[in-house]
């Protein structure tokens, strides 16, 4: 059974791991809310900030507030910055984002103050800092709402602390205001990323085509020569679902060499177990039992080891894919990584299992019911 109980725990891991991953994403996208959409410079492989050869300015935004139907359009600036306290300096992000939008930004992030308050449109020269600040002590010790900290040289207050939002990077992220930002670094108009959000019952598509169609115009380019993205929640969800059954398709793949490897263990039990009890099986047929009779009982056998091995295998995968959690939240700082085990999972890994245990019987299931009576009986 240890093959079936290694494929069948692997199997249950990678698609319990997938589940949780896959919920939570789900979970940040409905917190972005429907009513939102994002426009990044073509060619930005990651966050705000990693840059790229097209930038979007102060002007993209100006086009698109002229656009009918939207309700608010908000931005976001990011540039690595030296950040320090004391003696201890770290490199991290910095984000910037205009003071009169800071509700649109409350929105899309998710965040909330674990220590004072959010910032509002008189807090030029304070900040928001992530959580790791505060609970992991990257600066060598706790930084606190009040406190000060240095970054790129000029002092900065600290007006909050944000709650964790369970991903490394964001909650390393420093906060401030756009104006602040351009005087630390030297990001000039460029923006990284544009936030949409659109009126109560427009609908989403429609507004982004029509974004799409005021840009390329602004910008001069045609649909061959676009140099900008319009990401809806909707086709970012898409993406990342697409990218994940991939890579666990791929892996499941790899996990099924185990299970063929099991099935020919169990093959293999049956096959001499039918030779162990041939006198057994002459037994049987002496008194009436025909040959389907025979086909059956060992078919079931060995489908029952499949799914023994099965249950061993999904306690074992839900104990692995817990303990990857764990770990995963402890070392790194994210909730993003979580063990799923839904019953359907759990189900559908027993089915498999016996499944698989059943199918590997059928060569020394039919074997032994086409074993003659008098040979069986004279077998040693």
């Amino acid at each position: 059974m240890l093959g079936i109980i290694i494929s069948i725990a692997t199997i249950f891991v990678l698609i319990s791991i997938s589940i949780g991953l896959q919920s939570a994403v789900e979970e940040q996208f409905r917190q972005l809310g429907a009513d939102k959409f994002f426009i990044i410079p073509k060619g930005q492989l990651g966050a705000p900030g990693t840059g790229g050869a097209v930038e979007l300015t102060i002007t993209d935004v100006e086009a698109i507030e002229k656009v009918g139907g939207i309700k608010s359009v908000s931005y976001i600036t990011a540039a690595n910055a030296k950040i320090e306290s004391g003696d201890k300096a770290v490199y991290t992000m910095v984000a910037g984002f205009p003071s009169d939008k800071i509700d649109v930004f409350e929105e899309i992030s998710s965040y909330k103050p674990d220590e004072g308050r959010m910032l509002e449109k008189s807090d030029s020269g304070e900040v928001m800092i992530g959580s790791q600040f505060k609970y992991n002590n990257i600066l060598g010790k706790p930084m606190r709402a009040g406190g000060k900290i240095i970054i790129n040289g000029k002092v900065f207050k600290i007006k909050t602390v944000l709650q964790s939002l369970g991903n490394p990077s964001d909650d390393k992220m420093v906060y401030m205001y756009i104006d602040d930002l351009k005087e630390i670094s030297n990001i000039g108009n460029r923006i990284d990323q544009i936030i949409v959000q659109i009126d109560s019952g427009e609908d989403i598509k429609e507004i982004a085509e029509k974004v799409d169609k005021k840009l390329k115009s602004e910008r001069g380019v045609d649909e061959k020569t676009k140099d900008f993205e319009i990401l809806t929640p909707e086709e970012l969800l898409g993406s990342f679902g697409s990218i994940l059954n991939i890579i666990t398709a791929f892996l499941a793949g790899i996990a099924a060499i185990s299970l063929l490897v099991g099935g020919i263990g169990i093959m293999n039990t049956m096959y001499t177990s039918v030779l162990e009890r041939t006198r057994e099986i002459g037994v049987m047929k002496a008194v009436g039992a025909k040959n389907s009779d025979i086909l059956y009982l060992f078919l079931i056998e060995s489908g029952i080891l499949g799914l023994i091995g099965g249950a061993i295998g999904a306690a074992l995968g839900y104990s692995v894919a817990k303990t990857i959690e764990i770990i995963v939240t402890k070392q790194l700082a994210t909730t993003l990584l979580r063990a799923a085990a839904p019953a359907y999972l759990v189900l559908g890994c027993l089915a498999f299992a016996f499944l698989a245990g059943a199918i590997s019987g059928i060569w020394p299931a039919w074997r032994a019911s086409k074993i003659k009576i008098v040979d069986a009986l004279r077998y040693e």
